[in-house]
């Protein structure tokens, strides 16, 4: 019935001089669709409903467990048949205060002994893991000082604006020992690397990010240079590395060095 109807409206268009409807071929997608779909339809599906789920909480840390029993009087002659379990996750932040009381001794020659702090808390009036919060949430959470220091407080940390600015900008050597390591490692193990930099205004000077890497391996660098010497040196990864031939001795004699 659908095609005989579709013939009289194309004779109703030719007799009113209209063009004829343009015909498309079906697509090729449509037929290995159906084709698809009949082959499923005589499969019969054994999964379980909600098998192919992840199991969210199945590999979780359970911190604590809290037994809960009916709100209502339980029956007498009931029977305990287990527990239904249901894990919530919770974020607790709260602020820790730790006093370390140092032992004082003193021996009979008249020497002094002093307990000691641990390695990661000597020269610190805040802990790692506060020290580690305030750089995550400034160098990767883009968080600003006044917006930390007013959080911190907030919290009961009692922290200046001086002292999360000296945890922002001081006592990095080891994390630029590791960002050398980095490039140490990924230009030894790199077939090739690009190389690029951006120039900006810094502290009145202009001021340079030079970018090495590959499709592994991403390394800023920034300087106050864009020369030719800054770029070796920064791929010396932190060692100064010199070479002493005849032809640095015949530059040196040139430039009078």
């Amino acid at each position: 019935q659908e095609e005989q109807i579709e013939l009289l409206k194309e004779e109703i268009r030719i007799l009113k001089g209209l063009k004829k409807r343009p015909r498309f071929k079906p697509s090729g997608m449509e037929e290995h669709t159906a084709a698809d779909e009949g082959q499923d339809e005589g499969k019969e599906d054994t999964r379980r409903p909600g098998s192919d789920q992840r199991h969210k909480t199945a590999e979780l840390v359970i911190h604590e467990e809290r037994i809960v029993a009916p709100s209502r009087r339980i029956p007498r002659g009931s029977r305990f048949k287990g527990y239904r379990d249901v894990v919530v996750q919770e974020l607790k932040i709260q602020c820790h205060n730790t006093r370390y009381r140092l032992e004082r001794w003193i021996t009979p020659q008249g020497k002094s002994l002093c307990g000691e702090l641990p390695p990661e808390l000597a020269g610190y009036h805040f802990g790692p893991k506060l020290r580690s919060y305030i750089l995550y949430q400034h160098h990767h959470c883009q968080v600003t000082q006044p917006l930390l220091h007013e959080q911190l407080r907030e919290w009961g940390i009692d922290i200046s604006t001086g002292a999360i600015d000296a945890i922002l900008t001081s006592d990095h050597d080891a994390f630029h020992a590791e960002k050398d390591a980095l490039l140490e490692r990924g230009l030894g193990s790199a077939r090739y690397v690009t190389v690029d930099d951006s120039g900006a205004r810094h502290q009145g000077r202009n001021g340079y990010v030079t970018q090495i890497g590959n499709a592994f391996l991403a390394w800023f660098g920034s300087t106050f240079s864009k020369s030719r010497i800054n770029f070796l040196t920064l791929l010396c990864a932190g060692q100064v590395c010199y070479r002493i031939n005849e032809y640095a001795l015949k530059y040196m004699g040139e430039q009078g060095l």
